[in-house]
């Protein structure tokens, strides 16, 4: 079978085309959160400084997610609108957006990388840095934004070798970083007693191995889709597209940095630099917990993208049923098991007594609306695969800035509450705006399929 008949997604059953994609993205997610969250074990486990040192990794967190922002900005623009038009049999002006996407990527990281360097101390401070804590998101965050242009280009161009079906190869992509990653943290930080620093290195290092990884393969033979320097050329019309459309990611990512900020901030006021370690174990427990959702949703995306554009919308429908079924289930199964056992997860990253007595009523409380979570993730899903990035967008908005920020505010006051009250915000946002986002992608979306299948008009 040939590549290209190998990655039609018009063919075969809907979920087994899903999962064909899902399960590699999954695998890729894991050993991704995998090597992020080995990090934060090793540093959190530095004897005698281990809970500042992850403090003070919490604190460059939203730097981490500003650079994941611009590049799904690049990325979840480009990565649709590529599975569009190859839906619609025009490689040409596929390959245009993916030589167009990449120039961005290198402008915006170099930019990125530029300001960040002549910023951190600054930044840092107003992210909830301590005295005590500084010197340590200092250091992994000058090291760290060095490697920015490599993490964009892992990022962002992943998207393309996903988007015309070689998941496996999406997975190898992160494979590649993360082994690398796993195996140089432990020889920086112990061997060579580079603390931090090694850290730092270590994922810099990684990157740029995934980096190297993702140009082979799109200027290699393999890819259906070729990576020209006549497609780098930066068309604004092409541009636009590929900004409006990937605005939603970016706003998501975005918004979650500006959260973790406020998040550190409030935590630092009504806690102290021990609530910002706490919710730092928080984030790596979630970020290991989303990593189904993105392989799920990942997977979904350029099928429902590709059917979309060939006008297939029972099949769009189909994949729309499954992967809220398996998200659903998965979120239910996560949930149980995250309440029954927040000591023994909070052990895995630091031990120390105070780190524990905080963290297992955070977790209970942080996840305690984790079951809504598959909602908002497949009806976001849904809106980026169809190219509705005004709805994507509005969602995203809405559950991070409408409803987080305020009750980041105003739940600490309430007596008896105090740092816990920043906590409490999550599982207030999960269950308001998971239910709005995936009802209006259901009527919007999925009922508006039946009623417009025999025109093949979708607005």
């Amino acid at each position: 079978m040939t590549p290209a008949k190998e990655n039609d997604f018009s063919r075969g059953e809907i979920w087994r085309v899903i999962m064909r994609m899902a399960v590699p993205m999954m695998l890729a997610e894991l050993v991704n959160v995998l090597y992020s969250v080995v990090d934060r074990m090793y540093i959190g486990h530095m004897a005698g400084i281990g809970d500042l040192a992850l403090t003070g990794l919490g604190i460059t967190t939203p730097i981490v997610s500003l650079v994941t922002a611009f590049a799904s900005l690049c990325g979840t623009g480009g990565g649709p609108l590529c599975s569009i038009y190859r839906g619609k049999g025009d490689t040409v002006q596929a390959e245009k957006i993916m030589g167009n996407t990449l120039t961005m990527i290198l402008g915006i990281g170099l930019t990125l990388t530029v300001g960040l360097l002549l910023f951190m101390e600054p930044v840092l401070y107003a992210f909830g840095a301590s005295q005590a804590t500084f010197p340590y998101a200092y250091t992994y965050g000058m090291i760290y934004v060095c490697g920015t242009v490599f993490a964009m280009i892992s990022l962002g161009m992943n998207y393309f070798i996903n988007a015309q079906g070689f998941a496996k190869i999406g997975m190898l992509t992160v494979t590649v970083s993360a082994v690398v990653n796993i195996i140089l943290d432990p020889i920086f930080i112990f061997v060579f007693k580079m603390g931090i620093a090694g850290a730092a290195i270590a994922t810099v290092i990684a990157q740029g191995c995934s980096a190297v990884w993702v140009m082979r393969f799109l200027l290699g033979k393999r890819s259906l889709l070729k990576l020209r320097l006549a497609n780098m050329r930066l068309e604004i019309a092409t541009a636009a597209k590929i900004l409006s459309l990937g605005l939603s990611g970016f706003v998501m990512k975005a918004t979650t940095g500006l959260v973790q900020i406020l998040y550190n901030v409030q935590l630092r006021r009504y806690g102290g630099d021990s609530f910002i370690g706490s919710m730092t174990i928080v984030n790596s427990i979630r970020d290991v917990l989303f990593m189904t959702f993105h392989g799920l949703t990942n997977g979904c995306q350029p099928v429902i993208g590709y059917n979309y554009g060939a006008k297939a919308y029972d099949r769009v429908r189909g994949a729309i049923r499954f992967t809220t079924l398996a998200c659903g289930l998965y979120a239910f199964v996560c949930w149980v098991i995250v309440l029954l056992i927040p000591g023994p997860l909070t052990r895995i990253f630091n031990g120390e007594e105070e780190l524990l007595r905080i963290c297992i009523p955070a977790i209970r409380i942080f996840f305690s609306g984790f079951v809504f979570k598959a909602c908002q993730m497949v009806g976001q899903c849904v809106f980026v695969a169809l190219g509705r990035s005004g709805k994507a967008i509005f969602f995203s908005l809405l559950r991070k800035i409408i409803i987080v920020v305020p009750l980041l505010y105003l739940l600490p006051v309430i007596p008896g509450l105090g740092a816990f009250g920043v906590f409490w915000s999550e599982p207030a946002a999960d269950f308001i705006c998971s239910i709005a986002c995936y009802t209006t992608m259901y009527f919007t979306v999925y009922k508006a399929m039946d009623r417009e299948h025999s025109s093949g008009i979708l607005s």
